[in-house]
């Protein structure tokens, strides 16, 4: 063996000590990936699915997401920040009968366009924002009918009278009231789905759109929610604070009243309408983007795209829902409820899809007497990309609840009760 060959294969030894050792470390991080792989796969597959089947905080949070708030500096103490000029913010408080509990629910009341243009002195509306709002035929005529009660309302509070922005005292009270008892304006009873309060961006593009063609809104929080009691909400609880004040609406105005339920808020509107029997009903309900069951909507949510497919998946996430009475179950309830039923779906909502809408629909057709009121269904094109949230922005929107609401007159209501 010649030098050269002795000083070639003593280069090689090192190469082939470093290849040996890399190739141990690469097996010792395929079997570390592996289990660390494994490891999260049960914990994200089994040990989660278990936790939530015996945890009924875990599936109340992932039910009504009471934790996800946005925006996150939002002041609900303050709706003009919100960009809702002419609306007063308010708490209503009760009690509890079966925690005995007392509740504490955060409202707003927004006023009509017409009202706020009709009192712009009064409320201190800024002449940038006059000059934005537009007056619909509808409201001519609203303004028209309430044009003496108007006059009354000015000369009972004089001329010096004006609400400040940040002022929620008694005086600010008894003008929002005054306008909502002795007026002939409609009343919208806005029950929203979950997540964040009644602040959020496109609740509050809804109301804007409501009070354009002439509605109060009064919209709020359930327990848990915004700035209402820090209290764990749940099926039952979320429809007494509905009907609490709905209560509220009845007991301030005689006017007629329509429930507008959005998302989860649909399951709501669904369960609180059987709970009004013994009280004055209202003109009819619309349900914005429903599904017809929590067991249908659980298996479509985009959180449950992982799960779904599981052979536990209803053992561990469905059965328990039920179980713990966690069920909106509207395709039960719409049976129930005599009066007009309008429900409004977006094809391209992804958070609640368009299907589920349209099967709530077609079980009302089957199920509902036909003694009972009308149901109409309207779909929303997906070219429009309303989605699940943005209903709000649809030119057509006004007309289709406008028609809805003046269809059903209080006279042509009764036979339906």
């Amino acid at each position: 063996m010649t030098l050269s060959s002795l000083r070639s294969n003593a280069q090689k030894i090192p190469q082939m000590v470093y290849c040996a050792l890399s190739k141990r470390k690469i097996k010792r991080i395929s079997k570390f990936g592996l289990i660390i792989g494994l490891l999260f796969s049960f914990t994200f597959f089994i040990i989660f699915p278990l936790i939530f089947k015996y945890s009924y905080k875990l599936q109340r949070a992932v039910l009504f997401l009471t934790f996800i708030q946005f925006p996150g500096n939002l002041d609900l103490g303050r709706p003009d920040k919100s960009g809702l000029w002419a609306t007063r913010n308010f708490y209503i408080y009760h009690k509890d009968p079966k925690r005995q509990l007392n509740v504490r629910l955060g409202v707003w009341h927004v006023l009509p366009n017409h009202v706020v243009k009709r009192f712009a002195k009064q409320l201190r509306v800024r002449e940038e924002i006059l000059s934005n709002i537009t007056i619909s035929e509808r409201e001519e005529k609203l303004l028209q009918l309430n044009d003496e009660t108007f006059n009354k309302i000015e000369q009972k509070f004089g001329p010096d009278f004006q609400v400040k922005h940040d002022d929620n005292g008694e005086s600010k009270k008894l003008f929002y009231e005054t306008i909502l008892s002795e007026t002939k304006i409609p009343v919208v009873l806005y029950l929203h789905g979950n997540t964040a309060s009644r602040g959020t961006q496109h609740r509050v593009e809804m109301y804007q759109t409501l009070r354009a063609q002439g509605y109060h809104v009064i919209a709020f929080d359930y327990r848990g929610f915004g700035d209402s009691s820090s209290l764990g909400p749940s099926a039952r609880s979320v429809v007494l604070d509905s009907k609490v004040i709905y209560e509220y609406i009845l007991e301030k105005t005689k006017n007629p009243i329509l429930i507008w339920g959005h998302s989860l808020g649909t399951g709501i509107g669904t369960h609180l309408i059987p709970e009004l029997k013994a009280l004055k009903q209202p003109r009819g309900i619309v349900l914005e983007s429903p599904f017809n069951n929590i067991k249908d909507e659980i298996s479509e949510h985009p959180f449950a795209k992982a799960y779904k497919y599981l052979p536990w998946f209803e053992f561990t996430i469905v059965n328990p829902m039920f179980e713990n009475q966690l069920t909106f179950d509207s395709d039960e309830r719409i049976a129930e409820i005599k009066l007009p039923i309008m429900i409004l779906h977006a094809e391209d909502d992804k958070v609640v899809p368009f299907r589920l809408g349209y099967k709530l629909y077609r079980t009302a057709l089957k199920t509902r007497p036909k003694s009972f009121a009308p149901i109409e269904f309207y779909r929303f094109s997906k070219s429009h990309n309303y989605g699940h949230r943005w209903m709000c922005r649809s030119p057509e929107l006004p007309g289709l609840v406008n028609q809805f609401f003046d269809k059903y007159e209080e006279d042509d209501k009764k036979q339906y009760l």
